[in-house]
């Protein structure tokens, strides 16, 4: 029988913890403005995972200037990209600019856009995400 792997196994060092919330922070902030329920969602993850308002307050602080830091480990992508889309779809409206670092991640860990697409039908619950979703110019 395979073992499912939570957050908190897969996130077992500090470094990882803040790496994972940093990107859920940079989706977050992609439209520019942080919904309550995103603000919501983000408190959530980061008690789940241990984390005080005191050790993710720099990187809100620095928004600005980080970027996407992706995983080593198989299982810790698929499950960071799946709480990513989690994210996006906290506040109810599929921003492109959210939809686009998604799909820049997903790149970055070898998914295709098709299997965004599908991980975003599957947990939106909203049927199937259109071809070409609107891109911000």
């Amino acid at each position: 029988m395979q073992h499912t792997r939570t957050l908190e196994d897969l996130l077992n060092t500090q470094q990882k913890k803040l790496a994972f919330f940093q990107n859920l922070l940079l989706l977050a902030a992609a439209d520019g403005e942080l919904q309550e329920e995103e603000s919501q969602f983000l408190i959530e993850v980061g008690n789940r995972i241990g984390l005080t308002a005191k050790e993710v307050a720099p990187l809100a602080d620095n928004l600005a200037v980080l970027s996407f830091i992706v995983p080593a480990d198989g299982p810790q992508k698929t499950l960071e990209l799946q709480t990513l889309v989690q994210m996006m779809l906290q506040d109810g409206n599929m921003d492109a600019r959210e939809y686009d670092l998604c799909l820049d991640y997903a790149r970055r860990i070898g998914y295709s856009k098709q299997l965004l697409d599908d991980m975003v039908s599957q947990l939106s619950g909203n049927g199937p995400v259109p071809n070409n979703p609107p891109t911000v110019s």
